[in-house]
């Protein structure tokens, strides 16, 4: 018998002579000489907390979902309220099935419409535009010179002459494409939103407003009319109703990991244990979260899952340390006090990395993440109470069940190690990776899968590469509303916004005009830029209309006197009060992220070759003008947010391990799971974006724990001067039977994610359960293969 057996036989006998209570570090003599105590406390917090969590609100807010920071959004923070359009505008379009637009019906069907959203909080109803609003307005040329007035005028009373007036007028008015389809069968009101509802300053609900749509559009709607529904605001709202939905999949998930828990331990008071220190500090997330001043949103709501996941990991190992000390005969109270010793270090740098891990994201400057990250760190951290402190403690008064302690027990024999005794033949396999000829192929294996994963991963792309709102079905509601958007009007959803900035009363000068026109002129020959528009091509348009419609004068003005003339008819969101600002718009065929960096870098070209010290060129306002700001934080922050999760990772398991070969094993298996983790998302055409952009670090943070509980356990065996094959066999059967059953588990619980109507939580879902899944796998398969070339089994390992 070698000399591990008889320290495993030492403990074995330790565990049934009498137990000292003085004995153990100074925290578990006071966490467990004062069980009522911390049973007390724990008990009253979880009691605060639940009641604080009843105001949780789940929202979201646009200035949370862009890059603050950047200087395109800066521009556009800085310009806003003089903006027509900004990044946040909804987007009615009312179709009619039957004949035309210029039907009485129709447009009192319109005018409802209009009035009704009016109304809604938030709008900002000086730049709302439809057919009905004042600011629609149509411009001609007449023996007396230029004429014009509303698209609807005031006279109007529904009859033919009336309906014959308003055609004519919408021909004149230029908004044809734009808020008026081309086939003349469908009108937009445009709805700009303001973050705040200036009624009473309290932010945008996202969830009421989309209700409030929903409302009209049940109301209005018809075999004759249809209503179409685009915006940010509608995408939350969509989210944010999709989210609801997503609460059988956490349902789902949860009875999966209670089944597969208690199928291992066939104990119920051990499972329903894990499964609520793993509830508890949920509550105590979203109990924390109101009283922080934090709400959920569609992207911190998966926030939850991962915790109680990460609970669940940990839970189990302390659940099957404690069963198996019973099994060898030990007080449950003993028991419980024993695997608290063994396994309370490791636990705690394994959640401290996570919480590290979680609060790197915090360099990241989009709110929407640094929320993120920060919901997740106080999650983690309230696991390192109710999962290594009273887990063990709730254990320690009820202990596991006969039949699980007998299970326990009859397992036993597996972890002696004579000459001769039979090994648990699943076990017995993944021990084959500490031989050099098994730990030579695995790694060679890795390496293979590094390269090809590395070769795929550098076409990963950034921001979304779908057209619509990528975060929902193609076939949601909504990106069947855009689809129709696009395909009926030119002035589509996508916009991206230039802002041209010049001295007071500059913006009608005919050198800045000029620029003007030169800048749209290259951006039309930009791939993906569906039109534009902007006062240089309303002056064009009005030079030729006051020459009889004349196609020479098709050309901007020099005469001052005319610019000036043309300007004061001109729609209000082409430029402001001052006159120093004009506005660009371009309107895009879709926001992904290659027609983004096409336009954002022709606009930034431009910029440097024509600014002056009396006209600079400005990125970018629009929805896509800040979708375009969020690409290029997303791409700069991908690399620095790697680089710094592994930082923290390798620091905190240096300070574990002190030993630089452990860490080696530890890291290089985590590194291989995110360069595949990159891969799968190029085969899945998944772009880096907000929500996926954390789910990598999120995969580090959740994959170091399997890496951390195997390693620290055949360290200490190594220490005692065990082989490396014996040290890692026992490690198995202690702690990493724990890793296969919660790796498997979570992993086939987030894929059910598969089905949710969210397409970014089904993505999620897919990523996560890949990384739960392939973490496990090099846990078990690299972490021994590496161990076999790096660690040594001497009592001197821990001073590599």
């Amino acid at each position: 018998m070698n000399s591990f057996t008889h320290s495993a036989g030492r403990h074995c006998a330790a565990t049934a002579q009498p137990f000292d209570p003085a004995s153990g570090t100074l925290v578990e003599r006071l966490l467990f000489n004062h069980r009522g105590i911390v049973l007390g406390l724990c008990v009253l917090l979880s009691l605060v907390l639940g009641y604080q969590a009843l105001s949780l609100k789940l929202n979201a807010a646009f200035e949370k979902m862009i890059p603050t920071d950047h200087p395109y959004v800066q521009n556009y923070l800085k310009n806003r309220g003089q903006l027509g359009e900004g990044g946040n505008t909804l987007r009615i379009a009312i179709e009619t099935r039957q004949g035309s637009i210029f039907d009485a019906a129709y447009l009192e069907t319109v005018k409802k419409i209009n009035d009704e959203v009016f109304l809604l909080p938030g709008v900002d109803r000086s730049y709302m535009k439809s057919l009905w609003t004042p600011a629609t307005r149509w411009i001609g040329v007449t023996e007396e010179g230029f004429d014009g007035g509303p698209v609807i005028p005031d006279d109007y009373d529904g009859s033919v002459a009336s309906l014959e007036k308003v055609r004519q007028n919408v021909d004149r008015s230029g908004e044809v494409g734009r808020l008026v389809a081309s086939n003349f069968k469908s009108s937009i009101v445009l709805l700009p939103l303001q973050e705040r509802a200036p009624e009473d300053g309290k932010p945008l609900d996202y969830n009421a407003l989309s209700s409030q749509l929903e409302q009209i559009r049940a109301r209005y709607e018809s075999p004759d009319i249809q209503i179409h529904i685009t915006g940010f605001a509608k995408v939350v709202g969509d989210l944010i109703e999709g989210m609801r939905q997503m609460q059988v999949f956490f349902a789902a998930t949860l009875v999966i990991c209670a089944l597969v828990l208690f199928w291992y331990t066939r104990c119920a008071r051990s499972t329903v244990l894990v499964l609520l220190c793993s509830i508890i500090a949920v509550v105590w997330l979203l109990g924390l979260l109101p009283t922080l001043g934090f709400d959920l949103d569609p992207y911190s709501i998966l926030v939850p899952f991962l915790v109680f996941a990460i609970g669940l990991s940990h839970g189990a190992q302390k659940m099957n340390g404690i069963m198996q000390d019973i099994g060898r005969g030990a007080d449950k109270r003993v028991a419980a006090r024993f695997t608290f010793r063994r396994l309370f270090l490791t636990g705690l740098m394994a959640l401290v990395a996570d919480a590290v891990g979680f609060a790197v994201l915090m360099i990241i400057k989009i709110p929407v993440i640094q929320d993120l990250a920060v919901t997740a760190t106080l999650g983690v951290l309230a696991l390192i109470v109710t999962n290594l402190i009273l887990l063990p403690i709730l254990l320690s008064y009820t202990g596991v069940s006969k039949v699980a302690a007998q299970r326990e027990a009859v397992n036993e024999r597996f972890s002696r190690l004579d000459a001769g005794q039979a090994r648990h033949p699943f076990w017995a396999f993944l021990d084959r990776f500490t031989e050099r000829r098994w730990a030579s192929g695995a790694i060679i294996v890795a390496l293979l899968l590094g390269a090809v994963g590395f070769a795929i991963s550098l076409h990963v792309k950034i921001g979304d590469l779908n057209p619509g709102a990528p975060e929902l079905r193609p076939e949601s509601r909504y990106n069947t509303d855009n689809r129709f958007m696009v395909s009926n009007f030119s002035a589509s959803s996508d916009k991206y916004v230039v802002m041209v900035k010049t001295p007071q009363y500059y913006c009608a000068n005919y050198q800045t005009l000029v620029a003007v026109d030169a800048l749209e002129a290259q951006l039309q020959q930009v791939p993906g830029v569906v039109s534009t528009t902007s006062l240089a091509a309303l002056s064009k348009q009005a030079a030729a209309g006051m020459n009889e419609g004349s196609m020479t004068w098709y050309e901007i003005p020099r005469n001052q006197g005319l610019l000036n003339a043309i300007i004061t008819r001109a729609p209000r969101e082409l430029f402001n009060q001052n006159c120093d600002l004009l506005t660009v718009y371009v309107y895009l065929t879709d926001h992904k992220a290659d027609t983004l960096t096409r336009v954002a870098q022709t606009v930034e070209q431009f910029a440097a070759a024509h600014d002056t010290d009396q006209i600079q060129f400005l990125n970018a306002a629009g929805n896509a003008g800040i979708e375009a700001a969020t690409n290029i934080v997303v791409k700069r922050s991908n690399v620095q947010m790697l680089f710094m999760v592994y930082a923290a990772v390798i620091a905190l398991c240096f300070m574990t391990f002190r030993s630089w070969r452990a860490v080696v094993c530890t890291v290089l298996p985590l590194m291989l799971t995110s360069v595949l983790c990159e891969a799968l998302m190029v085969g899945l055409n998944i772009g880096v974006k907000v929500a996926t952009l954390p789910v990598i670090a999120l995969g580090v943070g959740i994959g170091v724990d399997y890496a951390l509980y195997i390693l620290s356990v055949t360290l200490g065996h190594l220490r005692n001067g065990a082989s490396l094959s014996n040290a890692y066999y026992l490690a198995l059967l202690s702690t990493g039977k724990v890793v296969v059953l919660t790796g498997i588990t979570l992993g086939v619980a987030v894929t059910t994610w598969v089905l949710s109507p969210i397409k970014f939580q089904a993505d999620m879902g897919i990523l996560l359960g890949f990384m739960f899944v392939w973490n496990m796998v090099g846990a078990l398969v690299l972490v021994p293969a590496l161990a076999h070339f790096l660690l040594k089994p001497t009592p001197q390992t821990a001073s590599l």
